[in-house]
């Protein structure tokens, strides 16, 4: 590529090889010089018809994968009419009870030509097996489907809370969709190791990485343990982390965690296969950086955000409209976060050479510092055992918690700035109007799910689900079962209170 001066711009320029271990320069040899990252639109909310004609909107706009929100019943396994969902149904998300809610969020979406993503945990098998359900109607076989499901329960432990079982079924849960996925949906990412909701919660780049790798070298040891071989699965794994103003920090973190997995996943692990050792990676802009005061300031926040994500290496991007501190993003904010992707893509001459800060004094010192802190952070979290024993001892949520105190402190005192927030004010801003979910969503999807209760065959969904319990009361993998329930058009909700059913809940124990 010719630079506008005339001049040839280099695919790479100086010493170490993108592509090759230990990808501290990008999983890729070409990077982006031959196509963008994968441009996301985190969306979702109110019903399946109305987040889809959202993603109608966002693919007419350019967007290059899907991405969906759910509602938090959805996130916990309830149904939109159980007591317990009263309020929340269709707020942060979107509600899906069923195969047929799935059908309204994917109509007219051809699903062998996009590749959709799931933030969805605790009942991530679920949502996947809902999602290749309504493939096959279309006539698409789980070979020909991308897509990542989050599928990441170790760090709800830790930050976020939208676990349903303990850790030792969940962990086989996840094992489970391992083993499930080679084989019916191959191409599939099976888990976004998860770093972007602790360091929504506070944890400084070093920790967001160290304990996110924890989790990772968590989830091999499960899988090996089940009986795969590290080569079956690992290059399926894949991971999330957020992109904060802190521009060249963040570049250095992303660099760091790359080396840093490689090493691992050959040292620890004996991975021969070269893409067991990449780390590949989704990126959200910081919501958490959002604010609610001036909010148009947040359009210069998430481009140098995005910034950082892709000078950084990432394989796909989610850039959080302006408006997210105040309501759900409208269809103006939402295309003007995705053309903030494209102006990058195509007019900031970017994607002209790989890795562009290498060899920068700050940033090869900085990416050495990340590595080093976060490298001391994994020591500490295995000298309790294991990831798990050290989540059930509250560490990493300790570590966390004290650095988002500090961090917090230091903004109160104006050391941090955070323009319009504490300093560089204004008085009287001007009127906001936020989208707004409709309240009344709630009783129609109650009413669906009573139809739907009264159309199938209840008989042979009640099998089902006595089927799926007796799996999960075994060692066989329990995905074959939920799967035959679900095609009877069995809730979520009622697949999920089947394995509450057998392993129990989590109850946190608070430890101080």
């Amino acid at each position: 590529m010719k630079a506008e001066s005339g001049f040839e711009i280099q695919p790479v320029y100086g010493p170490g090889v993108p592509g090759e271990f230990p990808y501290t320069r990008g999983v890729y040899p070409t990077m982006y010089t031959e196509r963008p990252w994968t441009m996301r639109q985190y969306a979702g909310f109110g019903t399946a018809a109305e987040s889809n004609a959202r993603y109608h909107q966002l693919l007419a706009a350019g967007t290059t994968g899907l991405s969906v929100a759910f509602d938090l019943p959805t996130q916990m396994g309830y149904d939109s009419d159980d007591p317990i969902a009263h309020g929340e149904v269709g707020k942060v998300g979107v509600a899906i009870d069923s195969i047929d809610d799935m059908r309204r969020l994917f109509d007219g979406i051809p699903l062998d030509q996009v590749s959709t993503s799931m933030t969805i945990n605790a009942p991530g098998s679920v949502l996947l097996l809902l999602y290749q359900l309504v493939a096959e109607e279309q006539g698409v076989p789980g070979t020909a489907l991308n897509g990542t499901i989050q599928n990441d329960i170790l760090k709800e432990y830790i930050a976020r809370g939208t676990y349903i079982f303990p850790p030792k079924p969940s962990l086989r849960l996840v094992a489970d969709t391992f083993a499930y996925c080679r084989a019916e949906v191959p191409r599939w990412n099976t888990i976004s190791i998860s770093g972007y909701h602790m360091a929504e919660a506070g944890a400084t780049p070093a920790q967001e990485i160290a304990f996110t790798l924890a989790n990772g070298i968590e989830y091999v040891r499960a899988a090996i343990d089940a009986g795969l071989a590290v080569d079956d699965f690992a290059p399926r794994l894949s991971f999330f982390f957020v992109a904060r103003t802190t521009l060249l920090e963040e570049i250095a973190k992303f660099r760091a965690a790359r080396r840093m997995w490689a090493r691992i996943m050959r040292e620890e692990f004996g991975a021969q296969n070269p893409k067991s050792l990449m780390l590949r990676f989704h990126t959200q802009t910081a919501g958490v950086q959002l604010t609610a005061q001036q909010p148009e300031v947040n359009l210069i926040r998430v481009a140098i955000q995005a910034l950082g994500a892709v000078a950084g290496g990432t394989q796909s991007l989610h850039t959080n409209s302006y408006d997210e501190a105040l309501a759900l993003p409208t269809e103006k904010s939402a295309r003007l976060a995705l053309r903030t992707q494209q102006v990058l893509a195509y007019e900031s001459g970017l994607t002209a050479t790989v890795d562009p800060f290498a060899g920068s004094y700050a940033i090869e010192a900085m990416t050495d510092a990340v590595e080093e802190l976060a490298t001391g952070l994994i020591e500490q979290v295995f000298s309790y055992g294991s990831a798990v024993d050290a989540i059930e001892q509250g560490f990493q949520k300790r570590e966390i918690e004290t650095s988002a105190y500090r961090i917090a402190n230091e903004i109160d005192a104006g050391e941090r700035v955070v323009v319009g927030l504490n300093r560089f004010t204004v008085d009287g801003e001007e009127k906001y109007e936020p989208l707004r979910v409709d309240p009344a969503i709630e009783a129609a999807q109650a009413a669906r799910l009573a139809q739907l209760r009264t159309d199938r065959d209840g008989a042979a969904v009640e099998a089902a689900l006595a089927d799926l319990a007796k799996a999960a009361q075994g060692t066989q993998n329990v995905l074959p079962s939920m799967r035959d329930a679900l095609r009877l058009r069995a809730t979520v909700g009622e697949v999920c209170h089947t394995l509450r059913g057998v392993w129990g809940v989590y109850h946190p124990v608070e430890r101080f």
